[in-house]
């Protein structure tokens, strides 16, 4: 379910910040590029901040998604 969520968070604030960057202002590619950055930092050191958050918020960390 962990999974799950991230997916769908971390793919929102991508299309987010596209569309922001098209609409409001380009500098909002910025913020595409910190979310690209901290998923290339948590494959090096196994920690993701979202992860962290979502636990706390009583996400169950379970096989399911795409990890069979």
């Amino acid at each position: 379910m962990l999974n799950t969520y991230f997916r769908v968070i971390v793919g929102t604030f991508v299309l987010l910040s596209v569309v922001l960057a098209v609409f409001v202002h380009i500098n909002w590619l910025w913020f595409t590029v910190f979310i690209g950055f901290n998923l290339i930092q948590s494959a090096f050191t196994k920690w993701c901040l979202l992860e962290t958050i979502l636990m706390k918020l009583g996400v169950k960390k379970d096989g399911g998604g795409c990890a069979i």
